[in-house]
C-alpha cells in the first residue's frame, strides 16, 4: 500500500488522498473492532456495515479518479487492464464479493467454527485487498488463518485453551489484511 500511495501521489494526487483517507478509516475501524471482538466476541453491525460504504466510496472513487487521470495513470495501475477483473474499480467490488462468499461457505460448512460477523467483515476487507490486487486478497486471507492458527497453537501449548476453546477471529482477519496491505504491489 505504501508503494501504491507513492505511485498515486506522482500521477493523481486526488486518488492519493482518497486512498490515504481509506487507510486512516481502516486503522480506526481495525482498532475498534479488535478491542470489541477480544472483549465480547462480537463484530458489531454498527461498525461493519458503514465500513462497506466508507471503503467502497473512497476506494472506488480513488480507482476511478486514477483511471481518469489519463493514459499514464492507467498504465501505473498494477495488474493493468488485463481482463475484466483487472480494472481496479471492479477488483474492489469483486474482492469484497469473493471474500464474503469464501467466508460464508466456511460458515456454512461448520457454523460453530466462525461467526457471521466474520463473514460480514470479510466483505469489507476484500474491498481493501481487492483494490491492491488478487495476490493481496490471497495473502491477506492466508495471513489471517496463519495468525489465528499460531495463536490457537500458542494457547494449546500454554494450556490456556483446549481444542473446544473459542477465539475471536476478527482481530486475525484485520491483522492479516493489514499485513497484506504492507506487501509490495
Amino acid at each position: 500500500m505504501i508503494r501504491r500511495l507513492d505511485e498515486l501521489w506522482a500521477v493523481t494526487p486526488l486518488a492519493f488522498w482518497l486512498v490515504l483517507a481509506a487507510c486512516a478509516y481502516f486503522a480506526v475501524m481495525a482498532v475498534r473492532l479488535t478491542v470489541i471482538d477480544v472483549r465480547h466476541h462480537l463484530l458489531p453491525n454498527r461498525i461493519v456495515f458503514p465500513s462497506y460504504a466508507v471503503a467502497g466510496v473512497l476506494l472506488l472513487a480513488s480507482a476511478l479518479v486514477h483511471v481518469a487521470g489519463g493514459p499514464g495513470a492507467f498504465q501505473a495501475i498494477p495488474e493493468g487492464a488485463a481482463g475484466f477483473l483487472g480494472v481496479p474499480a471492479l477488483r474492489v467490488v469483486a474482492g469484497g464479493v469473493v471474500l464474503w462468499v469464501f467466508y460464508f461457505l466456511l460458515r456454512l460448512a461448520y457454523p460453530p467454527g466462525m461467526g457471521f460477523g466474520d463473514v460480514k467483515l470479510a466483505g469489507v476487507l476484500g474491498m481493501y485487498l481487492g483494490y491492491l490486487g488478487w495476490a493481496h486478497v490471497f495473502a491477506g486471507t492466508f495471513a489471517a488463518f496463519l495468525l489465528g492458527g499460531l495463536w490457537s497453537l500458542a494457547l494449546l501449548v500454554a494450556r490456556r485453551g483446549t481444542l473446544k476453546s473459542s477465539i475471536p477471529f476478527g482481530p486475525f482477519m484485520l491483522a492479516g489484511t493489514a499485513a497484506a496491505m504492507l506487501l509490495p504491489g
